[in-house]
């Protein structure tokens, strides 16, 4: 059983793009990976997302899969022809796992249902991260 030290290897260095268009919910996220050591950049749209990932490069993405202003699985679509090695975890409310199987099928690394734990998360990213490396 791996430890939840293994983020603690490489503090400060991992850099991640969360899009997701529920502000509370970013904001509180983006809050606790910090604590972590984690820089977090949120994006609140699918549209957002796609324009920050032009201005720079991340370790990984958290997309939601559920947003207004795109579908997840487009904005997905679009992130893996623009950074094709770049991990993407999905968020997925209950229910939509057919959804998530889809995300997985066009290259998303992995998935969590909303609400989900943040040491959940923060092991998914740790896996992605050094998947990528």
């Amino acid at each position: 059983m791996a430890t939840m030290g293994t983020h603690e290897a490489h503090p400060h260095a991992v850099d991640i793009l969360l899009v997701d268009d529920e502000r509370g919910f970013a904001d509180v996220l983006r809050r606790r990976l910090g604590r972590r050591g984690i820089r977090v950049t949120t994006a609140l749209s699918g549209t957002e997302g796609i324009q920050k990932l032009r201005d720079r490069r991340f370790h990984a993405a958290v997309l939601d899969l559920k947003m207004e202003d795109m579908d997840g699985i487009e904005v997905l679509k679009i992130f893996k022809r623009m950074d094709p090695d770049m991990p993407v975890i999905m968020l997925t409310g209950h229910g939509s796992e057919q959804a998530a199987r889809d995300g997985m099928a066009h290259g998303a690394f992995d998935y969590l249902t909303k609400p989900c734990e943040l040491e959940e998360l923060l092991e998914k990213i740790c896996q992605a991260v050094g998947r990528r490396r």
